[in-house]
């Protein structure tokens, strides 16, 4: 996010807010209370220390994406269609060899810095007009000190508010590009003396002595470099899984307190604006999991844990979430499946079918989804079917690739083109054939089989009868989170549910504040002092001589932390937390509360 980006965004703000009210009223329009709709005093007194804590949260959060930016190895720029770099970070301007990226913000133009010229940058520009995008093109660049180097670029075509834009990833592959050069030249040389010393044993023996010498060290620089570049692989991927906890926190905060304001009765203006960054709060989640899962699967770090479940389970907990979306979306939404239990990793297997349902409503303008299991031999047959636009054959290879889409549905959220990349590779890992049929103007159905288990499974977490049919109301919830904001936007939620809600830090401090236990405990798994929710549960029900219900909500997706939930039988919540999923979490445990 560059300086010049933040300043349009304000002037463009300005400017609207002068031509709807006077010249004396501008400084209160360009204030946060008039650029978020609530410039009252009355809409002040109601909303705006909650807003404002928003405010500081987003603000919060754009910062770590502009450091992210900032800091990247690789160089990132921006430039208009035109070809004029608009913004760029400090790699860039260290591959152009100038010292800050402002030197070239505004005043280079990209077609100056190829070494093909104009030419060469209209070719590209054409390229992403009809394509997009435009993956590892190689090309020399000029830099800023007349020098030139090879680089590596990926350019998209990126929709921007004052139009398109062109963004690229540049990578200096000077030495790589020198290394085969040289292995090249050393090749050719080692022909011709073959062919010019035949005669010349001795002298050629020698001679390639020495060459195998040289290869021998070659392969020794090889082995060095695939070593490294396998450390710098290990080092990303800790450096992701931290980065990806320290995001999700604060967007399952910002996604709790939205939920909660969404639920209350706002007036229409600022309902509309709480919707809206509702809608972009789950594109940003969507987002960081699906590049955060693509990134695990692609570096073989996703091992299946296959064990027997029951699919009606697996299913309850699918209809749960998808429900609400489907009728929002105004498409029906049915299951049918046999009371059966399957051999495969379930929480992968869930993500499969997570994001075909997902797929399956979003493309449907009117009709229904129907999720439909059917026995075949050892095998259950699980298949999705929709009646939406359907697939063209031409396309029906090309939706498996990353960032592929068919076409955006109006008013619907589309993603960036992920999911169905991520089922093909969970499809790998678990060795499922994905079949697709579909017929254009009618629908689609994707399908795939999985083995069945001869082991008899009952049914637990969400699927024992609720204890209130009505709503949540009364029900007595400890929420254990060493995040304050985590901890202010659940009580906003569950108290909006008539939830009655306790909150602490830590076990110690929620056994200092109660003495009567609570009827569920929700904790996070990650807590202060290496301490984990896991420990705290134990503790509050030793402390409380009870088995009290309880769940562990956390950022963490690590494949150890489902293990040992898994063996302490405490149902897990990923961060960000879903309301819905939350909700059923919260009616299932209310009612083990009520059955003990």
């Amino acid at each position: 996010m560059s300086n010049s980006f933040m300043k349009k965004l304000y002037n463009t703000n300005a400017s609207q807010n002068a031509d709807r009210g006077s010249a004396a009223s501008s400084e209160e329009n360009l204030s946060v209370d008039g650029l978020i709709g609530l410039g009252g005093h009355s809409a002040r007194k109601s909303y705006y220390p909650a807003l404002q804590q928003k405010v500081v949260e987003l603000e919060a959060e754009r910062n770590r994406y502009k450091w992210l930016f900032e800091n990247a190895f690789h160089g990132i720029f921006q430039a208009d269609t035109r070809g004029w770099i608009q913004s760029a970070n400090a790699a860039m301007a260290r591959i152009c060899a100038t010292e800050t990226s402002a030197s070239l913000e505004g005043g280079v133009y990209f077609a100056a810095l190829l070494q093909g010229g104009e030419e060469e940058f209209q070719q590209i520009r054409n390229r992403l007009l009809s394509e997009g995008q435009l993956f590892l093109y190689e090309t020399r660049i000029k830099r800023l000190d007349g020098s030139q180097i090879d680089v590596s670029m990926n350019l998209l075509l990126r929709p921007h508010e004052e139009g398109e834009i062109i963004e690229g990833f540049v990578a200096d592959i000077t030495r790589r590009m020198e290394m085969q050069n040289r292995v090249l030249a050393d090749n050719e040389a080692l022909e011709q003396r073959v062919q010019a010393r035949t005669a010349e044993l001795t002298d050629l023996n020698t001679r390639l002595i020495a060459e195998m010498a040289e290869r021998e060290e070659a392969q020794r620089e090889m082995a060095r470099a695939r070593d490294a570049a396998e450390s710098a692989n290990l080092s990303k991927d800790k450096y992701l899984a931290a980065a990806s906890h320290d995001l999700l926190q604060p967007l399952n905060a910002a996604r709790l307190l939205v939920s909660a304001l969404r639920e209350r009765e706002l007036p229409s203006y600022e309902g509309d604006l709480v919707d809206r960054v509702h809608l972009a709060l789950s594109g940003a989640e969507h987002l960081l999991s699906d590049l955060l899962d693509i990134s695990k699967l692609d570096q073989n770090a996703v091992q299946p844990d296959i064990q027997a479940f029951s699919v009606q389970h697996l299913l309850f907990n699918l209809e749960a979430e998808f429900q609400p979306i489907a009728q929002e979306a105004g498409v029906s939404l049915k299951f049918r499946a046999p009371d059966l239990a399957v051999q495969s990793d379930m929480r992968l297997l869930s993500r499969v079918l997570r994001n075909l349902i997902g797929n399956a409503i979003r493309y449907t303008d009117s009709g229904g989804v129907l999720v439909a299991l059917r026995k075949r031999a050892n095998t259950l047959r699980i298949e999705v079917w929709d009646t939406g636009q359907g697939i063209p054959e031409d396309k029906r290879q090309d939706i498996f690739k990353e960032f592929q889409q068919l076409g955006r549905r109006p008013g619907r959220s589309g993603g960036v083109g992920l999911g169905l990349a991520i089922v093909d590779r969970i499809a790998r890992v678990l060795d499922l054939s994905i079949q697709l049929v579909s017929v254009e103007g009618r629908g689609s159905r994707f399908s795939f089989s999985v083995p069945l288990s001869d082991q008899a499974i009952p049914l637990r977490s969400f699927d024992t009868p609720l204890r209130r049919e009505s709503g949540l109301e009364g029900v007595e919830v400890l929420v254990i989170d060493n995040e304050p904001e985590v901890l202010v936007s659940m009580k906003a939620l569950l108290d909006g549910w008539g939830c009655e809600v306790v909150t602490a830090a830590s076990a110690e401090q929620a056994i200092a504040e109660n003495r009567l236990a609570p009827e569920l405990i929700l904790a996070d798994y990650h807590l202060d002092d290496d301490a984990t929710g896991t420990e705290a549960v134990a503790a509050l029900r030793d402390y409380f001589k009870q088995a009290i219900p309880a769940a562990i909500l956390t950022a963490d997706r690590s494949s150890e932390v489902r293990k040992q939930l898994r063996e302490l039988e405490l149902p897990l919540l990923n961060k960000p937390i879903k309301p819905s999923k939350l909700r059923a979490l919260i009616q299932h445990l209310s009612g083990q509360h009520q059955v003990a």
